[in-house]
Protein backbone atom coordinates (compact mmCIF):
# COMPACT_ATOMS: atom_id res chain seq x y z
CA UNK A 1 0.00 0.00 0.00
CA UNK A 2 0.81 3.50 -0.50
CA UNK A 3 0.67 6.14 2.91
CA UNK A 4 1.40 9.92 2.98
CA UNK A 5 3.88 10.45 6.26
CA UNK A 6 1.84 13.27 7.94
CA UNK A 7 4.62 13.36 10.55
CA UNK A 8 8.48 12.47 10.06
CA UNK A 9 8.93 8.33 11.09
CA UNK A 10 12.80 7.13 11.63
CA UNK A 11 14.33 5.09 8.85
CA UNK A 12 11.44 5.27 7.04
CA UNK A 13 10.99 8.93 5.90
CA UNK A 14 9.87 12.87 6.45
CA UNK A 15 6.47 14.31 6.52
CA UNK A 16 5.12 15.03 3.23
CA UNK A 17 7.10 11.73 1.68
CA UNK A 18 5.05 9.02 0.29
CA UNK A 19 5.86 5.19 0.88
CA UNK A 20 4.78 1.94 -0.38
CA UNK A 21 4.64 0.08 2.79
CA UNK A 22 3.12 -3.86 3.60
CA UNK A 23 -0.40 -3.84 4.45
CA UNK A 24 -0.12 -4.16 7.98
CA UNK A 25 2.71 -2.23 8.99
CA UNK A 26 0.61 0.43 7.46
CA UNK A 27 -2.73 -0.68 8.63
CA UNK A 28 -1.88 -2.04 12.12
CA UNK A 29 0.80 0.83 13.21
CA UNK A 30 1.55 3.76 10.93
CA UNK A 31 -2.03 4.76 10.46
CA UNK A 32 -3.61 3.90 14.02
CA UNK A 33 -0.47 6.16 15.33
CA UNK A 34 -1.14 9.41 12.83
CA UNK A 35 2.00 8.89 11.32
CA UNK A 36 0.69 8.57 8.09
CA UNK A 37 -2.95 8.40 5.64
CA UNK A 38 -3.70 6.71 2.60
CA UNK A 39 -2.06 8.21 -0.56
CA UNK A 40 -5.35 8.81 -1.74
CA UNK A 41 -5.77 12.17 -4.10
CA UNK A 42 -7.44 13.84 -1.96
CA UNK A 43 -4.69 13.71 0.90
CA UNK A 44 -1.43 13.97 -1.94
CA UNK A 45 -3.20 17.46 -2.83
CA UNK A 46 -2.12 18.56 0.69
CA UNK A 47 1.75 17.39 0.10
CA UNK A 48 2.65 20.91 0.01
CA UNK A 49 1.27 22.36 3.04
CA UNK A 50 2.48 19.36 4.82
CA UNK A 51 6.04 19.62 3.95
CA UNK A 52 6.35 23.34 4.61
CA UNK A 53 4.90 22.87 8.06
CA UNK A 54 6.92 19.96 9.38
CA UNK A 55 10.09 21.81 8.10
CA UNK A 56 9.19 24.49 10.18
CA UNK A 57 9.08 22.23 12.91
CA UNK A 58 12.14 20.26 11.84
CA UNK A 59 14.10 23.03 11.64
CA UNK A 60 12.81 24.73 15.31
CA UNK A 61 13.53 21.01 16.81
CA UNK A 62 17.30 20.76 15.27
CA UNK A 63 18.03 24.18 16.42
CA UNK A 64 17.06 23.41 19.66
CA UNK A 65 18.86 19.62 20.13
CA UNK A 66 21.42 20.97 18.03
CA UNK A 67 23.81 22.09 20.87
CA UNK A 68 23.02 19.07 23.12
CA UNK A 69 24.16 16.86 20.10
CA UNK A 70 27.67 18.19 19.33
CA UNK A 71 27.58 17.59 23.83
CA UNK A 72 26.67 14.04 23.07
CA UNK A 73 29.10 13.29 20.04
CA UNK A 74 31.86 11.17 20.73
CA UNK A 75 30.75 10.48 24.61
CA UNK A 76 32.60 7.63 26.12
CA UNK A 77 30.47 5.61 28.45
CA UNK A 78 32.48 2.86 30.39
CA UNK A 79 31.13 -0.43 31.62
CA UNK A 80 33.09 -3.20 33.76
CA UNK A 81 31.43 -6.43 33.93
CA UNK A 82 31.83 -10.11 34.34
CA UNK A 83 32.42 -12.20 31.47
CA UNK A 84 33.64 -15.53 30.39
CA UNK A 85 37.40 -16.21 29.02
CA UNK A 86 36.04 -16.42 24.89
CA UNK A 87 34.62 -12.45 25.75
CA UNK A 88 31.56 -12.85 26.37
CA UNK A 89 29.44 -11.36 28.88
CA UNK A 90 27.42 -13.21 31.54
CA UNK A 91 24.54 -11.13 30.59
CA UNK A 92 24.71 -7.64 28.84
CA UNK A 93 24.71 -4.04 28.28
CA UNK A 94 21.24 -2.64 27.53
CA UNK A 95 19.49 0.34 25.79
CA UNK A 96 18.51 1.32 29.45
CA UNK A 97 22.09 0.63 30.89
CA UNK A 98 23.22 2.95 28.29
CA UNK A 99 20.72 5.47 28.33
CA UNK A 100 21.25 5.42 32.02
CA UNK A 101 24.76 6.16 31.95
CA UNK A 102 24.49 8.95 29.88
CA UNK A 103 22.15 10.58 31.85
CA UNK A 104 24.11 10.37 35.02
CA UNK A 105 27.17 11.25 33.07
CA UNK A 106 25.44 14.34 30.97
CA UNK A 107 22.93 14.97 33.37
CA UNK A 108 20.19 14.62 30.07
CA UNK A 109 17.02 12.89 30.08
CA UNK A 110 17.19 10.38 27.35
CA UNK A 111 14.70 7.56 27.42
CA UNK A 112 15.39 4.29 26.31
CA UNK A 113 13.80 3.87 22.98
CA UNK A 114 16.08 7.22 22.13
CA UNK A 115 18.97 4.63 22.42
CA UNK A 116 19.43 2.88 18.95
CA UNK A 117 21.67 -0.20 19.62
CA UNK A 118 21.19 -4.15 19.94
CA UNK A 119 21.95 -5.52 23.68
CA UNK A 120 26.38 -5.64 23.77
CA UNK A 121 26.74 -9.08 25.08
CA UNK A 122 30.38 -8.98 24.19
CA UNK A 123 33.61 -7.29 25.57
CA UNK A 124 35.43 -4.21 23.59
CA UNK A 125 34.47 -0.94 22.13
CA UNK A 126 30.59 -0.86 20.88
CA UNK A 127 28.51 2.47 19.29
CA UNK A 128 25.25 3.17 20.26
CA UNK A 129 23.05 6.10 18.32
CA UNK A 130 21.29 8.57 20.64
CA UNK A 131 17.94 9.66 18.23
CA UNK A 132 17.47 13.26 19.29
CA UNK A 133 15.79 14.25 16.40
CA UNK A 134 15.26 12.75 12.66
CA UNK A 135 17.92 14.72 11.79
CA UNK A 136 20.35 14.59 14.23
CA UNK A 137 21.35 11.28 15.87
CA UNK A 138 24.73 11.55 17.30
CA UNK A 139 26.84 8.28 18.18
CA UNK A 140 28.40 7.24 21.51
CA UNK A 141 31.36 4.77 22.18
CA UNK A 142 30.07 2.13 24.50
CA UNK A 143 33.54 0.62 26.45
CA UNK A 144 33.29 -2.87 28.11
CA UNK A 145 36.22 -4.38 30.16
CA UNK A 146 36.67 -7.31 32.37
CA UNK A 147 36.25 -6.75 35.51
CA UNK A 148 40.16 -6.56 36.00
CA UNK A 149 41.48 -5.01 33.35
CA UNK A 150 41.38 -1.52 33.28
CA UNK A 151 40.89 0.95 30.17
CA UNK A 152 44.00 3.15 28.97
CA UNK A 153 43.55 6.75 27.75
CA UNK A 154 44.80 5.71 24.73
CA UNK A 155 41.62 3.79 24.06
CA UNK A 156 43.65 0.33 24.48
CA UNK A 157 43.14 -2.38 27.15
CA UNK A 158 45.70 -3.45 29.71
CA UNK A 159 45.83 -7.29 30.11
CA UNK A 160 44.07 -8.85 32.56
CA UNK A 161 45.93 -8.71 35.90
CA UNK A 162 47.15 -11.89 37.61
CA UNK A 163 47.05 -10.23 41.11
CA UNK A 164 44.38 -8.66 43.08
CA UNK A 165 43.50 -5.95 41.87
CA UNK A 166 41.80 -3.46 44.50
CA UNK A 167 39.12 -1.65 43.21
CA UNK A 168 39.21 2.38 44.42
CA UNK A 169 36.45 3.28 46.68
CA UNK A 170 33.34 5.24 44.98
CA UNK A 171 32.19 8.53 46.62
CA UNK A 172 28.37 9.41 45.63
CA UNK A 173 28.68 12.71 44.17
CA UNK A 174 25.40 15.04 43.65
CA UNK A 175 25.29 16.71 40.42
CA UNK A 176 23.09 19.47 39.62
CA UNK A 177 20.60 17.94 37.37
CA UNK A 178 20.21 19.44 34.03
CA UNK A 179 16.92 18.67 32.65
CA UNK A 180 16.94 18.54 28.75
CA UNK A 181 13.59 17.56 27.07
CA UNK A 182 14.09 15.35 24.05
CA UNK A 183 11.60 15.47 21.60
CA UNK A 184 10.06 11.71 20.76
CA UNK A 185 10.82 10.96 17.17
CA UNK A 186 8.38 8.32 16.32
CA UNK A 187 9.84 5.16 15.21
CA UNK A 188 8.90 2.67 12.91
CA UNK A 189 9.17 -0.71 14.85
CA UNK A 190 11.50 -3.27 14.37
CA UNK A 191 11.69 -5.63 11.71
CA UNK A 192 10.08 -8.82 14.57
CA UNK A 193 7.17 -6.57 15.50
CA UNK A 194 6.14 -5.50 12.15
CA UNK A 195 6.54 -5.93 8.24
CA UNK A 196 9.43 -4.25 6.84
CA UNK A 197 8.72 -1.21 4.92
CA UNK A 198 10.16 -0.51 2.00
CA UNK A 199 10.91 2.97 0.61
CA UNK A 200 9.15 3.35 -3.12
Amino acid sequence: MKVLLIKDVYKLGHAGDVKKVADGFGRNFLIPQGLAVLATPGALSTVERIRSKAAVMRAALNQEMGGLAEQLEGVELSFVTKAGETGKLYGSITSQMVADALNQKMGTKIERHQIESEPIRNLGEHHATVRLTIDLNPKVKVVVTREGESTLKDGGKSKAKAEKVVEPAVEAVVVEEVVVEAPVVEEAPAADEAPEAAAE
